[in-house]
């Protein structure tokens, strides 16, 4: 052992090479710090005008995206206090499918309100109770913000879709909004069930083709397949459709063995006896009614030349999710191997067709009754990373639609909901006795955070746009936004920018549930890895100094 200063206080409870951090320095203010350097990162994305992000992840991908949610799960985020923020923002994801952005710049402008508070002297705890009192709040003045007859909405009336669309996909693909939403409520309106609370996200596929421009896009009623079908038959109307998993080929026989040939025949027997074996198979495929075989893996030489000979049109979808989907569109059972399906197994499509969409050769199927069509936006553009950009925009506008389909009320658009709640919070803060009004109208202050983003990223003086807002809803005009094209403040009923309730209602809630939970940590104790030192063991803003 040697010489050695045995360990005292919380070092000899814990193990060696533990990290501690305690107390507001090291460890409230690191944290704060964390999560100010994610949502700086995210800042810049908010809104139309938002910078795009390159992000490349470590299996090398490249996403060049302005989509808070996707940036965010591809940083690998290590600080365990940054981590919370991008959890709120993945359940904003999921719940609303738009706003992501919005809770995690908000949650760390929250944060950084919070930071100066506490250098101030106030404590952590009077802080989120502050915030508390400031979400109730909130909650009170967006139902006085709610557009009065937007409560009641036709979901499948297109233009009332398109305007409640339109500010989920402009902030991801501005300029492009009119043409995206036209395609998103399409197909959307073509899915919808009965009971639209019933609508399920999954059933509007897209289907990415490189070239062409986004003017080229269409709504394709059923799915379509990225690839041609195999064999010389392009088309079936009506047809029955068998699946199978592993493909369809010669080696499709069980056993496999070594065979000894003694004479010419005796090959000429074992080449007819494959190719019959083949052919039964195939036949016996053909005599269960279907018209299309559908197969997961490659489709031999031979089995095709009897495919042809019977008359069956060959596709082969080599994806596993893709395949699935497909048996969920036709209502087909996917078999295993090569067998005579029953007619319970058995797919049904009203017509399958190879099409050609801008050079390259799709395969739609169509299938106009039963309850879950499936409706299939076809994006065009000129690369993959404006492709994969275009498909999130949808994505987003189709979760937003779900999101309508639930609660169909809005709210003015355009920073004008954000000026008013900061305006009213800050009434109700001077009303507060206690410490916690200082939270409060801090609270409100973080709000200037989305007028000042959205003007910044679109080259503004947002200054003069935050005073000016301000001015025009102290006289009153509460539906007062900014205009990002013409750099002025307008009236957000002229420009259509209206946001759904529910988007800003959870993502203000998560936001501040965030920032209350990183603010509620006043120690952090990391227990050393296991297995001596790794990757990321240094994570920024836990080095020891």
């Amino acid at each position: 052992m040697g010489f050695q200063m045995q360990p005292y206080g919380i070092q000899a409870m814990l193990k060696e090479g533990h990290k501690h951090l305690s107390g507001l320095d090291e460890a409230v203010l690191k944290n704060i710090d964390a999560c100010k350097e994610l949502s700086a990162i995210t800042r810049t994305s908010l809104g139309p005008n938002g910078m795009n992000k390159m992000v490349i992840n470590h299996l090398d991908k490249l996403f060049v995206t302005n989509d808070a949610a996707t940036i965010v799960n591809e940083l690998e985020v290590q600080h365990p206090a940054a981590k919370i923020l991008v959890l709120a923002g993945r359940a904003q994801q999921e719940e609303i499918g738009d706003g992501a952005n919005l809770v995690i710049s908000f949650a760390g402008e929250l944060l950084e309100m919070a930071e100066g508070l506490i250098r101030m002297g106030l404590h952590p705890s009077e802080i989120i109770s502050g915030y508390n009192k400031a979400i109730n709040k909130i909650v009170e003045i967006l139902d006085e913000l709610v557009e009065q007859g937007s409560d009641s909405m036709d979901v499948r009336n297109k233009d009332e879709v398109v305007l409640r669309l339109r500010a989920a996909v402009a902030s991801k693909q501005f300029g492009q909004e009119d043409i995206l939403c036209q395609l998103i409520a399409d197909a959307c309106i073509q899915v919808c069930p009965k009971n639209p609370a019933n609508f399920n996200v999954d059933n509007v596929r897209v289907a990415k083709l490189v070239g062409g421009g986004l003017h080229n896009s269409t709504v394709v009623r059923g799915m379509v397949l990225k690839n041609d079908a195999v064999g010389s038959i392009k088309r079936a109307e009506k047809a029955k459709i068998a699946v199978f998993v592993g493909g369809v080929d010669t080696s499709a026989t069980e056993t496999k063995g070594t065979v000894l040939i003694h004479s010419a025949e005796q090959l000429e027997n074992y080449a007819k006896t494959e190719e019959a074996k083949v052919e039964e198979l195939i036949k016996a495929v053909a005599d269960s009614g279907a018209k299309v075989i559908v197969s997961g893996a490659a489709v031999g030489d031979m089995a095709l030349h009897f495919c042809e000979r019977y008359k069956l049109m060959v596709l082969k979808i080599s994806s596993k999710f893709e395949l699935r989907r497909f048996c969920r569109t036709t209502g087909a059972v996917a078999l295993l191997k090569l067998s005579q399906p029953n007619p319970d197994e058995l797919g049904y499509a009203d017509s399958i067709s190879v099409e050609e969409l801008g050079g390259v050769r799709v395969t739609v199927v169509k299938n106009e009754e039963g309850g879950n069509s499936v409706a299939t936006v076809v994006l065009r553009g000129s690369t993959d990373s404006i492709l994969d950009d275009l498909e999130r925009a949808v994505d987003d506008g189709v979760n937003t639609y779900k999101a309508m389909c639930r609660d169909s009320r809005i709210i003015p658009g355009a920073a004008a909901s954000e000026i008013e709640l900061a305006k009213k919070l800050k009434e109700f803060s001077l009303k507060e006795t206690g410490l916690d009004q200082y939270a409060i109208a801090k609270f409100s202050e973080s709000f200037e955070m989305i007028p000042r983003t959205l003007s910044e990223n679109a080259g503004l003086n947002a200054m003069e746009i935050i005073s000016s807002l301000y001015a025009e809803h102290a006289s009153g005009k509460t539906k007062v936004g900014i205009d990002l094209e013409n750099g002025i403040c307008k009236d957000v009923t002229e420009m259509k920018i209206w946001d759904l309730y529910v988007t800003k209602y959870f993502a203000l809630k998560y936001a501040a549930d965030a920032a209350s939970t990183v603010l509620r940590v006043d120690q952090i104790i990391m227990a050393k890895p296991a297995g001596g030192p790794r990757r990321g063991d240094h994570p920024a803003g836990m080095d020891e100094d």
